[in-house]
């Protein structure tokens, strides 16, 4: 249980040290245009953080956990919809690799089925938490494969990352204007 526990506070260590870098790139990146990775990825860390910060919640502390849950899956359907309508078709297209898009799209129908869950649930019912935690395994596993292999296959290609980046930002905040509406 310690190893576990030690493994577990190195990966959030390890994440918490991607994202003050990626803060750093954001802060460079303010004036520029933010190209594709950097809009996935922005979603990524901020995700990763709200899970990270659900688990260090006590079993008491119902109200921030609610409001984590709802941060979290908003998040969640939001980015799944621009990588899915946005992002996935022209990463297809510019780099040939139906495996890796078809089983992102596996994951996220998967994701989307519990996050459905959850947002039937209350904080405090049966397997709530589990099913956030395992929503997080899930998340996290995707986010280290979309990446370590999605990305770097994509950055040999002649996809416009800048041109796509500024499609998926726009896209995102719509949709997030929608979802507070």
């Amino acid at each position: 249980m310690a190893a576990k526990a030690k493994t577990k506070a190195t990966r959030i260590a390890e994440r918490k040290s991607s994202r003050s870098q990626a803060a750093s790139r954001n802060k460079e990146h303010q004036q520029a245009d933010r190209n594709a990775f950097d809009v996935l990825e922005e979603d990524h860390r901020e995700v990763e953080e709200w899970f990270d910060e659900y688990d260090e919640l006590k079993k008491s502390d119902e109200d921030r956990k609610a409001e984590l849950a709802e941060k979290i899956c908003i998040a969640l359907k939001v980015h799944a919809q621009i990588e899915e309508q946005i992002f996935y078709p022209q990463a297809r297209e510019a780099s040939g690799d139906n495996d890796l898009i078809d089983e992102a799209v596996v994951e996220h129908a998967t994701v989307k089925n519990l996050i459905g869950e959850i947002e039937e649930m209350e904080v405090g019912d049966e397997l709530y938490d589990a099913k956030i935690r395992v929503l997080g395994e899930m998340v996290k596993q995707h986010i280290k494969e979309e990446e370590e292999e999605l990305f770097p296959e994509l950055q040999s290609t002649k996809i416009d990352l800048d041109a796509l980046g500024r499609e998926l930002a726009e896209r995102k905040q719509e949709l997030m204007a929608g979802m507070q509406a």
